[in-house]
């Protein structure tokens, strides 16, 4: 499986246009595409994309709290396994599923 992922800024009056141009586009992107440039990706790394997907933000911003609560996830519990300042995080509504 090959996954794309786009970040983007779309002014929030624009919203229903963006949704629109991307059920158009969405059947023409199906190949691959790379964020190596977004995290700066070195020779040696390669780029991950993952997701959690919650029934709603409520959920997901309980969750999360529960979460970084744990003492698994405190300093010291988990070692990362990569650079956290090039990471990009963002919760986002779906506006398409395709």
């Amino acid at each position: 499986m090959y996954v794309d992922g786009f970040v983007i800024p779309v002014p929030k009056a624009n919203r229903e246009a963006y949704r629109k141009i991307a059920a158009i586009a969405a059947p023409i992107f199906k190949a691959p595409c790379s964020l190596k440039m977004a995290v700066k990706c070195n020779d040696d790394e390669t780029v991950v994309f993952s997701w959690i997907v919650w029934p709603s933000k409520a959920a997901r911003d309980e969750g999360n709290a529960k979460a970084m609560a744990d003492p698994r996830m405190q300093e010291g519990g988990m070692d990362c396994p990569f650079d956290g300042n090039r990471m990009i995080v963002g919760g986002f509504e779906v506006l398409l599923e395709v």
